[in-house]
């Protein structure tokens, strides 16, 4: 996780508003979509709540993680109960039907996929990355980490053509490599947002 945490910080000094989001004073709303049991939660937590802030600040980060196998999601809230500078909540549930959450805020500043599997069904990523786009804030960023190149640029690709706008993609020189060779963990970060 102190991997995932340093690309993300390498990546935001690209992107100005993804950095005064980082770094600013007011609360954020954060979708972490396909979030399985969900290992990034606290690290998310820690760049997009705390860092940056000054002592006494009342920002608060609503952290929302949604995943379809219900096992996952349950093993994701464990991991972080205690945890009390941030709010999470945890779905079962289907990342193409969004709009079917009625709990889920209007909008997020950040949305995130890590692992992102467009190689995994295609079509259902496509809509899943529309969906995404679709939950932005105006100002908003969509993050997506890659586990190997083709893929990667695949899903740059695919999330232009639902209507992304490409901000910075990194690539992690520290990945941790897997057992299938030219694939690793969080190979490459993207940063997105929507057309206009």
């Amino acid at each position: 996780m102190q991997r995932l945490e340093a690309l993300f910080k390498k990546a935001a000094r690209s992107d100005a508003e993804l950095l005064r989001k980082i770094q600013g004073k007011e609360d954020l709303q954060l979708l972490d979509l396909a979030c399985g049991a969900c290992n990034e939660a606290k690290t998310l937590a820690s760049v997009f709540g705390s860092v940056g802030r000054a002592t006494g600040d009342n920002r608060t980060m609503r952290f929302v993680g949604l995943d379809v196998r219900a096992r996952e999601i349950v093993e994701a809230g464990a991991r972080v109960s205690g945890d009390t500078n941030s709010e999470f909540e945890f779905i079962n549930g289907d990342a193409t039907k969004l709009e079917s959450y009625k709990q889920l805020p209007g909008a997020f500043d950040v949305v995130f996929m890590r692992h992102q599997n467009l190689w995994d069904g295609k079509r259902t990523w496509e809509e899943i990355y529309h969906k995404a786009l679709e939950k932005l804030s105006p100002n908003g960023r969509l993050m997506i980490t890659s586990y190997f190149d083709r893929e990667h640029l695949e899903a740059i690709d695919v999330i232009r053509n639902q209507g992304g706008e490409l901000l910075v993609t990194e690539a992690n020189e520290n990945s941790r490599n897997l057992p299938m060779p030219g694939r690793s963990v969080d190979r490459h970060l993207a940063i997105l947002k929507r057309e206009g």
